[in-house]
């Protein structure tokens, strides 16, 4: 029959089957999840020992192997005392990689732990693992370097771990998150419609936001340092968004369309505009931007770079704008003291922000 489902109370004649063999259950079960330690790491820190599957090396050439339990191609194991592989000698005078894997073995019936030796080379690789389905399906649980001239053996963990399920919250995250292990991703769903989607972690460091989901955010890029903005004709435009843990992507359009400039509050202040996040400073940041300004007016370039600079300390709020010299390019860079009558300010970037102090 072209059609065949399973596992139903009672086999059918529409293609409905009771029974399910091992490579059905295989088939099934590998769509629960892909191979992992059942061990969820939720700790802030492991010591190597205090992880299930464990090893140390006894008698130069033998890895013993701690309990532990894992899913491996669609089938669970147990090992519920320490077992030992033995990594073959090494007599060459190359160096080699072997791997020790739990090895899903669906003909044989069984799940078990094994040795796979690699190939001695200057320059030597791992065997990757099989995964075939309906015969052998390997995870990889250490890699083994093995010297030249039988020497010393030292084993490297690498296997894959289960993490906690990710949730979704309708509102509240941030105060949710107090609530989850950390490891655990967090979804608003933002289901009163107040805020924007997004993606949270719970972390070693804290919570944070990973990355927002469908549209930008708006916000006001207020002046900095700025005598007098007109209330009507000016423009202060911005949209923001996460896109990575701690980094903020934004877009700024300042736009004086009035027919007075807008001036700095006196001297040599610098004008700037607000973020939409505060901008860490461990080491300052640095940002691009251009002015456009059609009628040459305040006797300035028709279009001229405009650097932006968040300065090293706690953090800035704002962006503090600069602008070559209008006399000599010996004189390098000034303070923007004016933002000239019918002209717009862009800046675009990406910056890394203050999120956890």
């Amino acid at each position: 029959m072209a059609e065949i489902s399973y596992p139903f109370a009672e086999a059918n004649d529409t293609g409905g089957s009771q029974m399910v063999s091992q490579v059905q259950w295989q088939a099934m079960a590998g769509m629960w999840g892909g191979d992992r330690v059942d061990f969820a790491l939720t700790s802030e820190s492991y010591s190597g020992a205090s992880l299930p599957f464990s090893s140390r090396v006894i008698n130069g050439r033998t890895v013993e192997i701690q309990p532990g339990r894992a899913w491996v191609g669609g089938f669970y194991y147990q090992l519920t005392a320490a077992a030992t592989v033995t990594i073959e000698a090494n007599p060459t005078d190359k160096a080699r990689k072997d791997t020790i894997v739990l090895r899903a073995d669906v003909v044989k019936g069984s799940v078990n732990l094994a040795a796979v030796k690699g190939q001695p080379s200057a320059s030597p690789i791992a065997p990757q693992p099989q995964r075939n389905p309906g015969q052998v399906w390997e995870m990889v649980l250490y890699e083994v370097d093995v010297p030249p001239k039988d020497g010393a053996i030292t084993p490297s963990g690498q296997a894959p771990f289960k993490m906690p399920p990710p949730v979704s919250t309708p509102w509240n995250t941030r105060s949710a998150s107090t609530f989850q292990q950390v490891g655990t991703f967090l979804y608003d769903l933002d289901n009163n419609g107040g805020d924007t989607q997004y993606e949270a972690f719970v972390g070693r460091d804290g919570y944070v936001v990973t990355r927002h989901f469908g549209k930008s955010r708006p916000y006001t890029p207020s002046l900095v340092n700025a005598r007098s903005v007109p209330s009507s004709g000016v423009t202060l435009a911005g949209r923001w968004r996460w896109v990575a843990p701690g980094v903020v992507y934004f877009s700024v359009n300042i736009s004086n369309a009035t027919s007075k400039p807008i001036e700095n509050t006196g001297g040599s202040a610098a004008l700037g505009f607000k973020l939409p996040q505060t901008a860490d400073g461990s080491t300052g940041q640095v940002f691009t931007g251009l002015l456009q300004n059609l009628d040459y007016n305040s006797n300035m370039p028709n279009f001229m770079d405009v650097q932006g600079y968040c300065f090293k300390g706690n953090g800035a709020q704002h962006v503090t704008m600069f602008v070559p010299n209008l006399s000599s390019l010996k004189e390098g860079l000034d303070t923007l003291r004016v933002i000239p009558a019918k002209s717009e300010i862009i800046f675009s970037g990406m910056y890394e922000a203050r999120v956890f102090g």
